[in-house]
């Protein structure tokens, strides 16, 4: 149950459950896209990763349909007055997130860049990273609404996993750099390797706004 009286209110039912559809999207764009990096680095663009990629864009859409959809009602029927400005202020940055994994996916599907074999296992180390941050955030951001004592240990997973993310982002980049392969190829998997890492960048960012939301509630 939301711990944000969300029983006063006729539409609380509705409210909890469309927010709760909302993580899902994430934790659903999140494997859907650890699954179509490993696919596209040993594979390339295959029928397989195609597939994966239009799965994300309709996760996107879907979740952009219901952010608005939340917005609207929380509005209309004047739910939670006294935090609607920072649960709007978290579902818009949630999904920046969930935007953000399909830019990324997206980048792969119109570049079409070349994963060199040595750096696979490196870029699907990152992948994963990202995901586990943005599904850490999740976690974090469910428990917000439903318990919001487990916020921090959920948030500090988040920035573990986020440092480790850039630890491996610089590596990688260290790594090609130092390599033998053109500027341009050297540039275009540095682009690659930064797409991945904001995704993790971003559900910093999201836990950064998120405590201190979880502070006002608790005063």
């Amino acid at each position: 149950m939301f711990h944000l009286h969300l029983s006063l209110f006729s539409k609380a039912k509705a409210l909890e459950a469309d927010i709760d559809r909302f993580h899902d999207k994430l934790i659903d764009a999140s494997m859907t896209f650890t699954r179509a990096i490993k696919i596209y680095t040993t594979e390339g663009r295959n029928p397989d990763f195609e597939k994966h990629s239009k799965q994300i864009k309709q996760i996107e859409h879907n979740a952009d349909e219901l952010r608005r959809h939340i917005e609207n009602n929380l509005y209309s029927y004047n739910l939670i007055p006294d935090l609607r400005a920072d649960v709007l202020e978290l579902i818009e940055n949630f999904d920046k997130v969930i935007n953000k994994i399909d830019e990324v996916t997206y980048m792969f599907y119109a570049e079409c860049p070349d994963i060199p074999e040595e750096y696979q296992s490196s870029f699907n180390d990152l992948v994963r990273l990202s995901a586990d941050a943005a599904e850490n955030m999740c976690k974090a951001s469910r428990s917000f609404f439903r318990d919001i004592g487990a916020v921090r240990d959920y948030s500090q997973k988040v920035y573990f996993v986020e440092h480790e993310s850039d630890l491996c982002s610089r590596k990688m980049i260290e790594n090609i750099f130092a390599s033998d392969r053109s500027l341009a190829e050297k540039i275009q998997l540095r682009q690659f390797i930064d797409g991945i890492a904001e995704i993790a960048d971003e559900a910093e960012d999201f836990i950064d706004r998120l405590l201190i939301f979880t502070i006002k509630r608790d005063i």
